[in-house]
């Protein structure tokens, strides 16, 4: 057993030796053969990473404005807002009742939003998001500051006239950090400037950096129509702690909201991990669909190496009667030139991996672009991939070679 297994190994070895030595003997035509198969493999390469690292960047944003959280608003109908008959209502009462008996719950905040004029010294801005909101928003939303501080839960209770505003806001103030401790003038209030927001960015088109935040009971005094419609988020203990957290929450509002089995909710509930696993399959099925359009450049490249070993056969006719003419057999013959065509289609699949590695390096050294790696499995998949190519393409030249038969081989011109 092992003598075959030996003599097996000592024969590919052979094959592929004898491969690398046609290649090397038309160094021309054998890259102008693989050209498909490089263009393939270095554009499949080329789109995954870039695929996989905008993937990454947008991912790794999506969790920066946290994904543990729920957003749980009163469902109020066109007309029930415009007769006030039947309105559904949302109150502290009903958020303080999912805090005390959702157990996976693990911070919840009200948030009443409005926009606003926001005024200092001679400037003013009109339509500035605000948001009135408890000491848990941060955590909750990972909005910090990084001069002064976030109100706490006694500026929340004696509802404190304070306020933390974020950078874009200053900008358009014409102001700079030095407002701090200043007051600003919100809605005809002035309130005192504790804290300034870190830097966010945009998101979708949306500056995260333009905002104001108070806390949601002074929010109520300045509002008061707000009292009754107020929109809550809700954190779970983890990740995998959604689920229970979701239809704890549900219990709890559809028993105080008086609902009968099988009618509907009242309320909206919007999980923000939901929107991840959205991404992740359009990030998945994008991948997909584009490794696709540019695979079909393997095709091309398959056929392109159909034709040359065809080309091969028939040169080689002679050598193959030969061969045949001392006892060579069929499966021998077949398993050379499909050896030569695996070898042939993997070589260019391996100068298309190198390319791809180049262009995604070249990109990455673009200071705006994101973080841009290859992955392994996707050197794998093409060559795996070209390899087959060559299997696929190379079957039927080999196979006419091996029913070649010895006497018209050696007879032929």
């Amino acid at each position: 057993m092992a003598q075959l297994f030996l003599a097996g190994l000592s024969r590919s070895a052979q094959n592929i030796l004898t491969a690398f030595i046609q290649i090397w003997a038309n160094k021309g035509r054998s890259i102008l053969t693989t050209l498909g198969i490089i263009i393939a493999v270095t554009a499949i390469i080329t789109v995954v990473s870039f695929v996989e690292g905008f993937g990454r960047y947008m991912t790794g944003m999506l969790r920066g404005y946290g994904t543990q959280y729920m957003v749980v608003w009163p469902d109020i109908s066109w007309e029930q807002e415009v007769t006030g008959v039947g309105r559904v209502t949302m109150t502290e009462r009903d958020i303080e009742a999912v805090r005390t008996e959702c157990p996976d719950v693990a911070r919840i905040t009200p948030f009443l939003f409005t926009e606003t004029q926001v005024a200092y010294r001679k400037g003013a801005i009109e339509n500035i998001p605000t948001r009135g909101v408890t000491e848990e928003y941060q955590v909750i939303r990972n909005y910090y500051v990084d001069k002064g501080r976030f109100f706490g839960p006694l500026d929340v209770e004696m509802a404190a006239p304070v306020v933390v505003v974020g950078r874009s806001v200053l900008k358009l103030l014409e102001c700079d950090e030095s407002v701090l401790g200043d007051t600003i003038q919100i809605a005809d209030r002035r309130l005192r400037v504790i804290g300034i927001l870190e830097e966010k960015g945009s998101f979708m088109g949306d500056d995260q950096d333009q905002t104001v935040m108070i806390p949601y009971t002074l929010m109520m005094q300045m509002f008061p129509q707000m009292r009754e419609s107020m929109r809550f988020l809700a954190e779970a203990n983890g990740e995998e702690k959604i689920d229970d957290a979701e239809a704890q929450l549900r219990r709890v509002l559809r028993q105080r909201h008086s609902l009968e089995i099988g009618q509907p909710d009242d309320f909206g509930i919007q999980r923000q991990d939901r929107m991840l696993r959205e991404f992740h399959k359009v990030r998945a099925t994008a991948a997909g669909v584009l490794a696709g359009i540019v695979s079909i450049s393997l095709l091309v490249g398959g056929i392109g190496i159909m034709n040359v070993m065809f080309v091969s056969v028939s040169e080689r006719t002679r050598e193959i009667g030969l061969r045949k003419s001392v006892g060579g057999r069929r499966r021998d013959i077949m398993l050379q030139f499909l050896t030569e065509a695996v070898v042939l289609s993997t070589t260019g699949g391996a100068i298309g991996v190198a390319l791809g590695y180049g262009v995604t390096h070249i990109a990455a050294l673009h200071p705006q672009m994101v973080d841009i790696n290859v992955p392994i499995w996707s050197v794998a998949l093409a060559l795996g991939f070209s390899a087959g190519a060559g299997v696929v393409f190379g079957i039927i030249p080999a196979f006419k070679a091996a029913i070649l038969h010895p006497i018209d081989a050696l007879r032929h011109e």
